[in-house]
Parts: C-alpha cells; structure tokens; sequence
C-alpha cells in the first residue's frame, strides 16, 4: 500500500542521518516526514537517504525526498548514485522521478558505466528512449557501449529504442565483440533481427576469429544460428576453436530440424572435427597438452549426447553407421557413454554388431559396466543382452565386462548381473 508522507511533520526536531535511513527501511511515515532536515546527509560508504529510498523501490519516499531538495546527482565511494539503482531496479516511475528533478543519465560510475548503460539492460524500452535523448554510444570501462548491455541481455525492445536514437550498430568493443555477436550469446532473434536490419556486419568475427553463426552454436542459440543460416553467407563448414562444424553442434545439441536445414544448405554429413585451438589449463600450466581428440564425424557426436533423433535424421540424410574413429569408437560405443536407452536402441538398429571394439578391445558393454548410475543403465544392459552383447568378451588389458562389473558400484553390479545372469556364477571367464 502506498505510503501517505506527512509533510505536516517538517516543523518536528530533525533526527540523525541514521536514523532517517532506520525510518525509510522501516517505513516510519512520521519519523521521516520530520527529518527531512538531513536529506542530503550521508550515512554509512557515501549512500544517502534519496539512494535508499530508490533501493527499497518506494517511489513516495523519493518523490518526498526530491522535494525536499535531495541532490539527485551525489554518488557514494563507489561513484554509484540514485539513477544507477533506479536503472538497476528497473522502475519506471522512479526513473522518471528523478530524471524530472535533472538527474544525469550520461554520468560515468568509477568502472565507466552510466545509468544509461544500466537502464539499457533492465528498464522498459520508453526510459531508455527517453534518455536516449543526446548521445547514445557512450563507453564503459571495456569499452561496451549501452547498445551492447542491452544486446548482452536479449532486450530486443531497448535495442530498437538505442537504435532509433541513433547507437552504432558496427561499435566494437575492447574485447572484440560487437552489439551483434552480444545478441547472438543471448540468444534473442528478434534483437538480432533489429541488429542486422540495422546494419550490423553479419560476417564480423569475434575473438579467437569466431563467426556469428559459431558463436550461436558454440552457446546452443539454435534459433538464432537458424536465423543466420536461412539469411545465407555462412561458411557451414568451417570449424570452430573446438574443431567442430556446425552439423557437429547441431547433432549434438538434437535439434533435428537444423540438421536437417544445415544439410539441406551444403553441410557435409561425414565431415569431420578438427584439432582444438584451446589452450587448456594443464598446457598453459605445466606445458602439458590434455589428450589429442581424433576426428570424429556429427553421428558419433549425437550418439555421445544422447540424440537419437538427430542420430536417426544423420543417418536418413547418409551419414554412415559403421564409421570408426581413429581410436576405434564406434557408434555403439558412443552411444554407451552417453548412458541413454534411446541412443543406445537407435545405435544397435543402425549397427548391429554389438560385440564390435575399439583400438583397446573395449565394446559397448565393457564401456556400460564401467560406467556410473544412470536411470537408463538397467535397460540398456538388458538392450545389449537382447543383442546378443558377450559378458565374457576380454579387451586388450584381460577385462570383461563382467569382471569390471563385479568391482563397479553396487547399483551398476546388480543391473549387470540381473541381464546376464549365466556371467554371475564364474564371474564370466574371459574369452576371445
């Protein structure tokens, strides 16, 4: 319920500054009517009671403290002041409150960010018109301008707004982006829609010499990686800083109707990662580069994950079932790790060779009884039962899967013994 202040009360004895902030954090209508006498008085780190009243988002309090001369424009240590919060709190009423008593949107905090910059993240898309009003590409610390804070949050409103009143859809920022790769992380197409109307350079590259269209399937935005393709001018298959294509996301985010649009467009079905540009922790640390990662093609990554729809749709559109990585992962294999039923079953009907190994002689079952709990692990060793899978089958090193299902987790042992019973008396001796 909105509070009635008591302007009567000014002839009261003024209280302490403190005391003024206890009033407003406690909503004492009388104990701040009569010390308005210390509106401009700090309390504790610089805040004053006007940057309280804006925190507690009480727009009578406000409105009562500007009148009574509050300084709308004072900063705490930190150079925040009222108009920051209010565009942090995104109230429009108190935006506006303040913005009538002259409060200035184009004032830079202590890291370069204005109320501007803040009100393009969080306020409705009319204040930010409003203050839009007498320059709009001004920058933060990192050089982001407010188009990029609204871009970075999906505001499609706020960035048509910016827009309008004239933002640099081109501006860079010093980390290399530009407000359109900052849309496309978030994920928002229609500010992506506004960006491109705009004039923003669709074939911009970002860090590490990353596409737009990478970045949208680096951060699974499938609509706006949908939006990029059907625009055209995307190389489909170049890799990425992990190596991968975009078929090689697509497969592994499931999204079959991308796959199916990227393949349409000129996406190689059987196309292959590459080597990763990464530097991993471990290489940058102690000189020691993690595993080298074999070229894989987009089935075996949708198998990994789990989408046997897209593993369906890849097949369907010709990818080949029996490839095999240069370490010998097969499809079973990989749908094995993905601890998935459905990818499993998809696998087992495009390959029906459940006892197929890798470079180290392990199969699809030795992969299963090694692996943790899962909802589906059950079922799948009773799928690889059905297949014919041998409990018995020893890899390079003399293991079976029954012998590493004996030392694995009670949950796992039991779900393996419960599918392959005959291996439970003698542990299955190995066999070749």
């Amino acid at each position: 319920m909105r509070k009635v202040w008591l302007l009567a009360a000014l002839v009261a004895a003024p209280l302490q500054a403190q005391e003024l902030a206890d009033a407003i954090r406690l909503g004492d209508e009388l104990g701040v009517a009569a010390s308005l006498a210390q509106t401009n008085r700090p309390l504790a780190y610089g805040e004053t009671p006007l940057m309280l009243a804006v925190s507690h988002q009480d727009r009578a309090a406000v409105r009562t403290l500007i009148r009574a001369g509050a300084r709308v424009n004072a900063v705490d240590q930190d150079g925040v002041g009222a108009l920051w919060l209010a565009c942090e709190m995104g109230d429009a009423g108190i935006i506006g409150a303040l913005l009538d008593a002259r409060a200035d949107p184009r004032r830079a905090r202590n890291d370069g960010a204005t109320p501007l910059h803040l009100c393009a993240r969080f306020a409705p898309a009319s204040v930010v018109e409003r203050m839009a009003q007498g320059g709009v590409d001004l920058r933060d610390a990192r050089g982001q301008t407010p188009l990029m804070w609204a871009a970075s949050s999906g505001r499609a409103e706020a960035v048509s707004a910016l827009l309008r009143a004239g933002a640099s859809a081109r501006s860079v920022s010093q980390g290399g982006f530009t407000p359109l790769l900052f849309a496309v992380k978030s994920g928002d197409v229609a500010a992506v829609s506004a960006l491109l109307a705009a004039g923003s350079d669709a074939t911009v590259r970002g860090p590490e010499n990353t596409s737009a269209a990478q970045l949208a399937a680096y951060q699974g935005r499938w609509d706006v990686l949908r939006l990029l393709i059907e625009r055209g001018g995307v190389d489909l298959n170049e890799r990425d800083r992990e190596g991968w294509q975009l078929l090689h996301r697509a497969a592994a985010g499931g999204d079959v109707g991308l796959i199916r649009l990227l393949i349409a467009r000129g996406a190689a079905v059987e196309g292959l990662s590459g080597h990763s540009r990464i530097t991993w922790v471990t290489e940058a640390n102690f000189g020691v580069p993690p595993p080298p990662v074999p070229p894989k093609v987009p089935l075996l990554m949708a198998a990994e994950a789990g989408q046997a729809e897209a593993m369906k749709a890849l097949i369907t559109a010709g990818a080949k079932a029996h490839f095999v990585a240069q370490d010998g992962e097969n499809l079973l294999i990989a749908a094995a790790r993905s601890r998935t039923l459905t990818a499993l079953d998809a696998a087992l009907t495009a390959l029906p060779r459940p006892d197929m190994t890798d470079a180290k002689g392990n199969s699809a079952l030795h992969v299963l009884a090694g692996s943790r709990p899962a909802a589906d692990l059950a079922a799948m060793f009773m799928a690889m039962a059905r297949a014919g899978a041998r409990p018995d089958l020893a890899n390079a090193r003399g293991a079976t899967p029954a012998k590493i299902a004996a030392g694995a987790q009670t949950e796992v042992r039991n779900a393996f013994f419960a599918a392959f019973p005959q291996a439970q008396a003698g542990r299955a001796s190995p066999a070749t």
